[in-house]
């Protein structure tokens, strides 16, 4: 049985909006960006690929709330996101000066690793659309009350862009309580967000304030420390522990400094290299610990994303009314899925995923 009070789907648009940015992902294929004639192109955000999973993989009915500049390359993000069947609705279009001197789209080139070689992110997102999206912006309560949504989730991606980004973040998530609606945060810190910006300790004070209005708090084994200020014990960070134990302690530590958490989920990586990896998620309730499937040795295509697909997995079982280890069971299968294939978004299906749970092997399917 769930532990979260959910608002019933018949009463509610969609089963889950994402507040976010969507980039343009330039993917040079088997070669390195620096030294590539050609790119893949594919549209991905941390937030947004929760909601584009749960569209395409589970069949939910989901809603991006985001900005794009006004040109081909916004237009080109509008087709791919069409691609996904995630709800465009409330996309708001800024018009675009010729050069980008106020506003652009946001670009994100991403290699994939391999072996020793680990997998390289490289940005160009300054002064985008969704960067400058303010308070006030977006009429939360016509999107929770209105329309009706069982569930909004947003990250620590988006909140980190700027200081309003963050207070938009907040804003929804305030309202969305108001109206019943669970709220998830994925703290994804990324030190190349926050360089300029105060680093960890300004990322732990931003994501403490909206923590405190988050239902569901999701992150990788390196988010609690960087992008919230908690202490790893017992923890090699040259080679990362995988003692459920030690995550155990965490989650509880957690859970005692946020009245409203119900449920923290972690994803588990021991980057073996770039192209094996050990692959699980845990979770804690105010009333115990679970430990999802553990996958040693997981052979990896690209591991961009596959924390997004555990988060979208893990959601889906919640939403299904499932305990948190049924729908641990659920992201772990998804995000390792996930990993399978290239790009940030999930290209498995439903009967892939369960067939994963079930310890279904590699075999041809005929």
């Amino acid at each position: 049985m769930s532990v979260l009070s959910l608002r019933p789907a018949e009463e509610c648009r969609f089963d889950l909006v994402a507040l976010g940015e969507v980039m343009l992902r330039f993917d040079p294929g088997d070669g390195r960006i620096a030294t590539t004639r050609t790119f893949a192109v594919s549209e991905g955000g941390g937030e947004y690929n929760v909601a584009r999973g749960l569209r395409r993989c589970f069949g939910m009915r989901t809603a991006i709330v985001t900005s794009f500049a006004d040109n081909p390359v916004g237009r080109l993000l509008e087709d791919l996101i069409l691609q996904g069947g995630v709800d465009q609705t409330h996309v708001t279009w800024r018009p675009y000066d010729g050069i980008g001197r106020s506003v652009r789209n946001g670009l994100n080139f991403v290699e994939r690793g391999f072996g020793v070689r680990a997998a390289l992110g490289t940005s160009d997102r300054a002064h985008s659309a969704a960067a400058a999206m303010q308070p006030g912006d977006v009429d939360w309560d016509a999107i929770f009350g209105r329309d009706g949504v069982r569930w909004f989730h947003c990250g620590g991606i988006f909140a980190a862009l700027a200081s309003n980004t963050a207070a938009l973040a907040l804003e929804a998530m305030t309202v969305a309580r108001r109206h019943g609606t669970v709220v998830s945060f994925d703290l994804n810190y990324r030190p190349s967000l926050w360089k300029a910006s105060g680093g960890p300790e300004a990322a732990a004070e931003t994501n403490r304030e909206l923590v405190e209005q988050v239902d569901v708090l999701l992150g990788n084994e390196e988010d609690f420390s960087a992008a919230l200020g908690y202490v790893l014990e017992d923890v090699d960070e040259s080679h990362m522990d995988l003692d459920a134990s030690v995550y155990a302690r965490l989650h509880q530590d957690v859970l005692g400094g946020y009245a409203n958490l119900t449920i923290v989920a972690t994803s588990l990586r021991q980057a073996r290299t770039a192209s094996v990896n050990d692959w699980t998620g845990v979770g804690s309730t105010r009333e115990g610990f679970f430990v999802g499937p553990e996958m040693p040795a997981l052979e990896i295509f690209d591991r961009v994303g596959g924390g997004d697909s555990f988060a979208s997995g893990l959601i889906y079982g919640l939403l299904q009314g499932h305990d948190v280890e049924r729908a641990l069971a659920y992201g772990v299968a998804h995000g390792a899925l996930a990993m399978t294939t290239p790009g940030d978004t999930s290209m498995a299906t439903l009967d892939e995923v369960e067939r994963v749970m079930r310890g279904g092997g590699a075999r041809v399917a005929r």
